[in-house]
């Protein structure tokens, strides 16, 4: 026969598990539905941006066109470019703005095309993952202003400028970056005169002609906190950012305005590295010298840039002279 002491703990064990069931299941809403238990980094630091779970849709099939069938875009319009397998691919920002993110495949390769508005980040990765292709969406949660994407496999969260999962029953696992270059429509049209665009007919109504984010890319306001700012250069001041054996140095646009030519040879922590750049129009890409092979960079916001890399090392235009 059950004591009234044996019943009274047994109800209140019952009642605090019950307690705990709703808080997780609470918190989980919070989360957008994401089990955030065995995050790598900070929980309290992971913010919901506004958006629910997939409230911005990835591309999931996306559909191509030649250039003459690309009208709609200006010569000024920004695209990100992606080369590989011999298939050239522009992806416009304008269209980003609106998905973030497209599963794309390029011959026989999976990738996923990821963009930040409130970073100004364009990342591609490749989709295999310990032997599996993963299918990437937009979280509608945000870890230091950037995007967390999340794959449909698993649930799995991954920032996408760490490039590693942060959650999940894949995290601590890292993405493989691609060379993804932004530059201006008229250039890249010129460049790859038969390479294929990303077309407007993503299966969604949006107004692609317009950004959801007004004139965020001028103002020096960020939307959300982050952890670590820098008052060197504008928030907004664009930046290419790379890594170099464990180690990431930023060249800002301000200060290759200042040299002569659209070129820089510089050496960064045991690689010998070449920059070609347009300063004006802020885009840029990097190359391994002295054989030119291209390595991925990220153009990127320098608040952005820093808040992930507070220990980065800043090219100076004023120290080569």
């Amino acid at each position: 026969m059950i004591s009234r002491v044996s019943l009274l703990a047994f109800l209140i064990a019952v009642f605090v598990t019950l307690l705990c069931l709703k808080s997780c299941e609470l918190l989980a809403e919070e989360n957008n539905g994401f089990d955030l238990t065995n995050s790598q980094i900070s929980q309290e630091k992971i913010l919901p941006g506004g958006p629910a779970r997939d409230g911005i849709p990835s591309i999931d099939k996306p559909e191509f066109v030649t250039i003459d069938k690309s009208n709609w875009l200006s010569d000024t319009d920004m695209v990100l470019s992606l080369e590989l397998n011999g298939i050239s691919r522009a992806y416009p920002i304008a269209i980003l703005n609106w998905h973030e993110i497209v599963n794309d495949r390029l011959g026989n390769q999976s990738v996923v095309i990821s963009y930040c508005p409130l970073c100004g980040t364009g990342m591609a990765f490749s989709s295999a993952i310990g032997g599996r292709v993963l299918e990437f969406g937009v979280s509608g949660l945000l870890y230091n202003s950037d995007v967390l994407l999340y794959d449909r496999q698993t649930d799995s969260l991954w920032s996408q400028i760490m490039s590693q999962a942060v959650s999940g029953p894949l995290a601590g696992n890292k993405l493989t970056q691609l060379t993804l270059n932004q530059m201006r429509w008229g250039d890249w049209k010129q460049r790859y005169p038969k390479g294929e665009v990303l077309s407007r007919n993503a299966g969604y109504s949006r107004d692609y002609s317009t950004s959801p984010y007004g004139d965020y890319d001028q103002s020096p306001a960020l939307y959300f906190p982050v952890e670590f700012l820098s008052r060197q250069y504008h928030p907004k001041e664009r930046v290419l950012g790379i890594e170099v054996n464990g180690k990431f140095k930023a060249y800002p646009f301000a200060e290759l305005a200042k040299l002569s030519g659209n070129e820089l040879q510089d050496q960064f922590n045991g690689e010998e590295l070449l920059l070609r750049f347009n300063a004006k129009n802020r885009t840029g890409e990097v190359f391994l010298s002295p054989n030119q092979q291209s390595k991925p960079a990220v153009n990127a916001f320098w608040f952005a840039w820093f808040t992930f890399h507070p220990k980065t090392s800043v090219f100076s235009a004023e120290l080569l002279e």
